[in-house]
């Protein structure tokens, strides 16, 4: 009889784990699953267990795969808590995937003990999740606000960051969730960052990925008027409660979708994009809707200069540019009072309010 002997956590079991123990049986006749104990979590992982130990033996048990359940406890060998568990079933292979942390360890220890040490490959079927990413599902939002960017855009791409640049940005509502999205696609207001996270995805990494840079994912988890350092992560320099942009904002379908990373080779001038980004900050800070307002003009200027088209005029607005950095999506529209905002809303059909949003 061939005793095959795998280890690991197996603190949330899922498909790729099935998949593992499938290829490590099919390697012999006698399957020893290990498992870490809490202890063990604790100490290298610095983390509980989501399920206690007598509900993973039981499970382990429960799998046909499985013959044999043991419990690793040693504390002082990293990786191979299952020392002495490998010691008394005397297995006659170890078998491990390829991203193993600790493959070197078990190595050695089957070459000290004449056990066969084979690396298994990982499934690549991308419906596999790790558990990393369930908990990640398990602990993302129904919900999340979208954002309107005021100034400082681009800013947050990392390699077109300014050690004195600032993003202005705030989240708004209505909100979203993946059941109910009342805004168009493609609308240059986060909505790629708010699925990612809807989705339990890492939401930072997906944006910069894209090629858009972090302030979406930023200032939709973080809520609120916020102020961020340029940078090649998100730093918030500051945020306040968005009171005086409530009932002074709203947003206007321009009518085509826009795609901003296919905007981010563009030249701009980044020396001005700063400005308006402080001027847009002074404003934040000091609580200023007209400075604010200047800051948002001023990109607005500078968005007409990369050869974007003309908003529609609107004598009652005090300010308005293109949400994201594309050409089309969202136009964002800012008054200096309700009404002013409300009629605008009544007599175009393709705008509608929008209103700050702090958690």
């Amino acid at each position: 009889m061939i005793k095959v002997f795998v280890s690991g956590c197996y603190d949330i079991l899922h498909a790729g784990h099935i998949d593992f123990f499938e290829q490590a049986k099919a390697l012999g006749d006698y399957l020893i699953v290990s498992f870490a104990s809490d202890e063990v979590l604790m100490k290298y992982k610095n983390r509980k267990s989501c399920l206690p130990e007598t509900h993973k033996r039981k499970i382990l048990e429960s799998i046909r795969l499985v013959d044999k359940v043991v419990m690793g406890k040693n504390l002082q060998l990293e990786g191979i808590d299952f020392y002495e568990c490998f010691l008394a079933e005397k297995p006659d292979i170890i078998a491990v995937t390829q991203d193993d942390k600790f493959g070197a360890q078990k190595q050695k220890l089957c070459a000290e003990n004449g056990c066969q040490y084979i690396v298994l490959p990982k499934n690549p079927n991308p419906e596999f999740l790790s558990s990393s990413q369930i908990i990640s599902r398990i602990k993302c939002p129904t919900e999340v606000p979208l954002r309107v960017d005021f100034a400082g855009g681009w800013l947050d791409v990392p390699r077109y960051a300014r050690q004195d640049g600032f993003i202005v940005n705030c989240a708004i509502t209505p909100k979203v969730s993946l059941a109910n999205w009342v805004y168009e696609i493609g609308s240059g207001l986060g909505g790629s960052a708010a699925r990612a996270i809807l989705k339990g995805k890492p939401e930072v990494n997906s944006a910069i990925a894209m090629g858009v840079g972090w302030q979406d994912p930023a200032v939709i988890l973080e809520t609120g008027l916020c102020v961020w350092k340029s940078g090649k992560l998100p730093r918030l320099d500051f945020k306040r409660n968005p009171e005086i942009l409530i009932g002074n904002m709203a947003v206007f379908w321009t009518g085509q979708s826009t795609n901003s990373a296919s905007y981010t080779y563009k030249k701009r001038d980044y020396l001005a994009i700063c400005m308006a980004g402080k001027i847009a900050k002074d404003g934040v800070l000091t609580n200023d809707l007209t400075l604010i307002a200047k800051g948002v003009d001023l990109s607005y200027q500078l968005q007409l200069n990369e050869g974007m088209a003309k908003l529609p005029e609107v004598e009652s607005s005090i300010a308005k540019k293109y949400c994201g950095g594309g050409n089309g999506g969202y136009a964002v529209y800012l008054f200096g009072d309700r009404s002013h905002r409300d009629d605008f809303v009544a007599n175009n059909v393709r705008a509608m309010t929008v209103e700050p949003y702090i958690n």
